[in-house]
């Protein structure tokens, strides 16, 4: 998961929402801005990147994004801009931007088809509980 976004705009406030939903407890994740990668232990693993500091491409080859890209670990990736080369071309990508100073804007993308395919099951499944008045959105997810 590619996280694009301003200082402040809640990219690792995302991340432990994420870490929450894999039975991480969300108190102890945090921006991993001067080791770089954080790893946590859930249901699934979680590793959250932050790429700030990252000043050339070549860097990224000596901090291992790719030995966590092995199809059992969830991967969030602050400022995922910084690491374009290193990406997986299967992957979400979350724009988080400033509404005002409490309210942010998100877009997600999908990028390849395996992430296509998985974001149009999870908008039907959206879908049927929103007609089945089980879940109550204030903005529909696109």
């Amino acid at each position: 998961m590619a996280l694009y976004g301003e200082l402040g705009t809640g990219k690792t406030t995302l991340v432990r929402g994420i870490a929450a939903g894999l039975e991480v407890p969300p108190h102890i994740v945090n921006s991993p801005t001067f080791v770089l990668i954080h790893e946590y232990q859930g249901r699934v693993p979680l590793a959250h990147v932050d790429l700030y500091r990252i000043e050339a491409q070549p860097e990224l080859q000596h901090i291992g994004i790719s030995d966590y890209l092995d199809g059992q670990t969830v991967v969030a990736i602050e400022w995922a801009d910084k690491g374009l080369l290193e990406l997986p071309d299967n992957r979400f990508e979350v724009y988080l931007s400033h509404r005002s100073a409490r309210t942010r804007k998100v877009i997600l993308r999908a990028r390849g088809t395996a992430m296509r395919g998985l974001l149009a099951r999870v908008l039907k499944q959206h879908e049927a509980l929103k007609a089945a008045d089980s879940l109550q959105l204030a903005r529909p997810i696109r």
